[in-house]
C-alpha cells in the first residue's frame, strides 16, 4: 500500500491548525511544524512503522528551509509517495482582522509593534506581504482553499472532502458563491450567471434553494438556464485535458449569483453530475454550507486566526 502524504501549508491565521484537525480526526497520523530537512527521514520511517496516512504542517517559521520542499515533494512522488497539497490563504485584511482580535504575534514581525495603532497595522500588513513572497512557490503547487469568508466547521468539512478523493487524478471542485460576498480567492475559473431568471422574486421559490424540486423545475422551463450549462460544459470539455496534462491535481470552478442561493447552487450541482463520469467532483456551496439547513447565512469570519 502505497504511502500517502497530506501537505498543509498557507498564510499565518489561514486555520492550518482547524485543516491539520481536520485531517487527524480522519485517521491520518499528523505532525505540526517539521522542518523541512527532516520531510524525507519523516516519510521513511512512518513506512516502517506502517503508518500509510500521514499529514504535515509546514509554515513560514520554517521560511530558510522552504525552498527545499518542491525538490524534496518530487523526490517523494518519484518513490511511489502518493502527495497531497493543500494551501490555506485569506485576504490580508482578513488575516489582519484575525490577529487583530486574537492579539497573537505574526511570526515574521521583527520586533515588538509600535504603540500607535496606524503603525501596528503597517508592520502587520508588511509581515503579511512578506509572507505571501515566502510562500509563492508553495501556493503555486498546491490546492488553494481560500478561508476568507468561512467558518472553521466549513474548512473542516472541505479538507476531508479533498482527502478522499483517489490520488493521481484531475478533481473538479464546482463552488457556488454570492457576488455581495466577494469572488473566492481559490477559483481557477469564475463565471457569473446573475444574468439568468432569478426564483428570488418567486414567493413560493425565494426560500428555497438551488437544490430543492421545485426551483430545478423553474430552471428546466428556461432556455437561457439550459444555454449557460451547456456552454460552461463545453467550455470546461475543451481545457481539463490539458489542464490534467499539465500535472493539475485540482481544479477550481466557481459560480457567482446575486444571493449564492438558487442560480449558483442549481448550476454547480448540474456541472458536479455532468463530469462525474469522466473525472472525480466536488460540489460546495460557501454561502450555503456556512449554516446547514439555514439559508439566509449570517455574518461569516472567524473569532480568532
Amino acid at each position: 500500500m502505497a504511502l500517502e502524504l497530506v501537505l498543509i501549508t498557507g498564510m499565518s491565521g489561514s486555520g492550518k491548525s482547524v485543516a491539520l484537525h481536520a485531517v487527524e480526526d480522519a485517521g491520518y497520523f499528523c505532525v505540526d511544524n517539521l522542518p523541512p530537512e527532516l520531510l524525507l527521514q519523516f516519510v521513511q520511517l512512518q513506512e516502517t512503522r506502517q503508518n500509510h496516512r500521514v499529514a504535515i504542517a509546514m509554515d513560514v517559521r520554517s521560511a530558510e528551509a522552504l525552498p527545499q520542499v518542491p525538490q524534496r515533494l518530487r523526490a517523494l512522488a518519484a518513490m511511489g509517495v502518493v502527495i497531497k497539497s493543500l494551501f490555506l490563504d485569506a485576504t490580508t485584511d482578513t488575516l489582519v482582522r484575525r490577529y487583530s482580535e486574537s492579539r497573537r504575534k505574526h511570526p515574521l514581525s521583527q520586533s515588538d509593534a509600535p504603540d500607535a495603532a496606524n503603525d501596528q497595522r503597517r508592520a502587520l500588513v508588511d509581515a503579511i506581504e512578506l509572507e505571501r513572497e515566502l510562500l509563492a512557490d508553495l501556493r503555486e503547487h498546491a490546492h488553494v482553499i481560500d478561508t476568507s469568508l468561512i467558518r472553521p466547521s466549513q474548512l473542516q468539512r472541505y479538507v476531508k472532502s479533498l482527502i478522499v478523493v483517489r490520488g493521481g487524478h484531475l478533481t473538479l471542485v464546482f463552488e457556488s458563491f454570492a457576488f455581495k460576498r466577494g469572488i473566492p480567492g481559490d477559483a481557477d475559473f469564475v463565471f457569473d450567471v446573475r444574468m439568468l431568471p432569478n426564483p428570488h422574486y418567486e414567493p413560493d421559490l425565494k426560500a428555497l434553494t438551488g437544490k430543492d424540486s421545485a426551483v430545478i423545475a423553474f430552471f428546466q422551463r428556461h432556455d437561457q438556464v439550459h444555454q449557460m450549462l451547456l456552454q460552461i460544459a463545453q467550455f470546461l470539455d475543451q481545457w481539463l485535458d490539458p489542464l490534467s496534462n499539465d500535472n493539475r491535481s485540482y481544479v477550481t470552478v466557481a459560480i457567482g449569483c446575486t444571493g449564492g442561493q438558487h442560480r449558483s447552487v442549481y448550476l454547480v450541482e448540474e456541472l458536479s453530475r455532468l463530469f462525474a463520469d469522466r473525472w472525480t467532483t466536488l460540489s460546495r456551496h460557501r454561502e450555503l454550507d456556512a449554516t446547514p439547513g439555514k439559508y439566509p447565512t449570517t455574518t461569516f469570519g472567524w473569532p480568532q486566526a
